[in-house]
């Protein structure tokens, strides 16, 4: 599934093109997880603003409503001045005097949805339980340690829950805890204040390198232009079960953690 770098260096790759882009046409393929929720003929005319990102959503503001892309777990968006003929996989076109902005999606877990507001209809019930954006100035160490004081579970089943923090997937749940010297598996309320400190900075510096390194390509994500990702080269522990840990040798532990795959170095995360 595209994690937060991989949604935020799409958004990167198209979003300059795109914005001041007036739509001339939406053509549907088959359904995604979530109605389109209006007529898309209601599109035509109305210009695409600018392209943020909340999370793993990407949001396009028009000059009248909001359109929200999600990737789902295959899902990927190429923007061009012209599309070759929509495939089976492609399922939804955004046909704009710039160009057309197409979602292609094999298992269909993906979605685009309309809302008059972000804070209206569908869009609230998407976005309003998401937690602080990891990225952004509102991400504060205190009321990060504060959060994880109440949780009882693992601490990266409490990252990857996304209402304490947003965005922070499997992927990077793993790196940033490797960097903090954290092990997986310990309940996120025992953290002290200067771990969950350490944890914030590291979770910050891991996904900053994801975004400069184009995201992470594990199966088939590449950004708007069709350009893959590198951060999965450079990775600590992900991936890496039974290869010497790059710091100290020790051989990565691969573990299951709710239905995901966990690694983690036994030695340099001992607690």
């Amino acid at each position: 599934m595209p994690e937060l770098p991989e949604v935020e260096v799409t958004r990167l790759s198209f979003a300059d093109r795109i914005a001041g882009a007036t739509i001339r046409d939406v053509r549907l393929g088959k359904p995604l997880r979530w109605p389109l929720g209006c007529v898309p003929d209601q599109l035509v005319g109305r210009r695409v603003r600018q392209v943020r990102r909340r999370g793993k959503y990407l949001l396009l503001d028009l000059d009248d409503g909001v359109l929200l892309l999600h990737l789902g777990m295959s899902g990927s968006l190429s923007f061009a001045v012209h599309q070759p003929d929509a495939g089976p996989h492609d399922h939804f076109d955004l046909v704009t005097d710039h160009g057309v902005l197409r979602l292609n999606d094999p298992r269909r877990f993906g979605a685009v949805v309309y809302a008059t507001h972000e804070d209206a209809g569908e869009a609230a019930k998407l976005l309003g339980t998401l937690g602080v954006e990891p990225l952004g100035d509102a991400f504060d160490d205190a009321a990060f340690h504060a959060a994880l004081r109440k949780r009882r579970a693992p601490v990266k089943q409490v990252l990857l829950a996304g209402d304490v923090v947003v965005g922070v997937g499997n992927i990077y749940a793993s790196e940033a805890l490797f960097l903090a010297g954290i092990r997986p598996t310990l309940s996120a309320s025992r953290l002290t204040k200067p771990r969950a400190r350490k944890l914030h900075a590291a979770i910050r510096e891991v996904l900053a390198k994801a975004v400069a390194k184009g995201g992470s390509t594990l199966r088939d994500f590449s950004n708007a232009y069709g350009e893959s990702g590198y951060f999965q080269l450079e990775a600590m522990v992900y991936g890496r079960a039974g290869q010497p840990c790059r710091t100290c040798g020790t051989p990565i532990r691969a573990i299951r953690q709710g239905q995901r795959a966990t690694f983690y170095c036994p030695h340099c995360q001992k607690s």
